[in-house]
């Protein structure tokens, strides 16, 4: 049996996903529901002993390409599969998101939305795509999308990971000594990073401060990447143009954080990349019958990486 736990829209989850799977027996939240029947959960915003109560759970599918909320749920047996989302149409989202942050920073809008409050009539400098040299911590899915996006629009783009990738017109390095030498390059930095032990702080005070003056940051990836404290002093001394964050380490960011009133810092609240139902169902659906005919799916979580 599959169960679907979302915090919203469980019905019209459940309608897709009958019409997907025909032949499967499905139910959703709020209806009851047999739980040593159910095998298969289709969740998000698990509440808490949520997988406990289903003994013969085998398969968890997170409606989402973030899953750092699942890996440390004590409820969630090590034995039970995880499976994120990979793209689902997030990743046109995510290009669209990035690419708006890239060509504020290159065109100096925020310059000139700061002269259209003074009522100012000023051009400002701004760069070719060709000189905005950009870097794309994290080639995932999404990164790796991103990151080709921008190389077909003239930017020159380098990829970071942590282990070693090819992607096809994106030169790659990978590796914390890379990291360092590649910041010092980076004109526009893009975080994509998953939420891991080994991602947490990457961006400290002291990797912040390699990159160059007027230099900006985009991130769309999780908010505990990067050190606010010591993103915010950079953008305080002028040291870098500006940010585009859409995560922090707490969500939502408090009421009462100056990052609100920054003048240098947009913020959007964690919507660079929402699920979209109709290609999430299509995907899960098409996974749960791989799984069925005894296939390897891709999305599967390694747990020991975090992603």
């Amino acid at each position: 049996m599959i169960y679907i736990h979302t915090p919203s829209d469980n019905a019209l989850w459940l309608d897709l996903f009958g019409k997907a799977l025909p032949d499967a027996v499905i139910t959703a939240h709020p209806h009851a529901v047999d739980d040593t029947a159910v095998t298969t959960l289709i969740t998000w915003r698990a509440p808490e002993g949520l997988f406990a109560r289903f003994p013969n759970l085998q398969h968890v599918f997170a409606l989402g390409a973030g899953i750092d909320r699942f890996l440390d749920r004590p409820d969630l047996p090590a034995h039970v599969n995880l499976y994120r989302l990979t793209d689902a149409g997030m990743a046109q989202q995510m290009i669209e998101y990035v690419l708006f942050g890239v060509l504020r920073f290159q065109r100096n809008m925020d310059g000139y939305l700061r002269q259209q409050q003074q009522a100012l009539w000023q051009g400002l400098p701004q760069r070719a795509a060709a000189e905005m040299r950009i870097s794309v911590l994290g080639m995932g899915e999404l990164g790796t999308q991103v990151a080709q996006a921008l190389g077909r629009l003239g930017y020159p783009v380098t990829g970071w990971s942590r282990s070693a990738k090819v992607v096809e017109n994106v030169p790659c390095v990978h590796g914390l000594p890379a990291l360092d030498e590649l910041l010092r390059q980076t004109d526009v930095l893009v975080c994509l990073l998953p939420a891991t032990p080994q991602t947490r702080q990457l961006l400290n005070e002291a990797r912040l401060t390699l990159l160059p003056a007027g230099a900006a940051i985009i991130n769309a990836g999780r908010g505990d990447l990067i050190d606010l404290d010591a993103l915010l002093a950079l953008l305080d001394s002028g040291q870098l143009q500006g940010a585009q964050l859409d995560v922090f380490p707490a969500e939502p960011l408090p009421t009462g954080h100056r990052a609100w009133t920054h003048p240098a810092l947009f913020i959007t609240p964690h919507v660079a990349a929402n699920t979209l139902i109709g290609p999430s169902v299509a995907q899960i659906a098409a996974r749960i019958k791989a799984l069925q005919r005894g296939e390897t799916v891709d999305g599967l979580v390694d747990r020991a990486r975090a992603y």
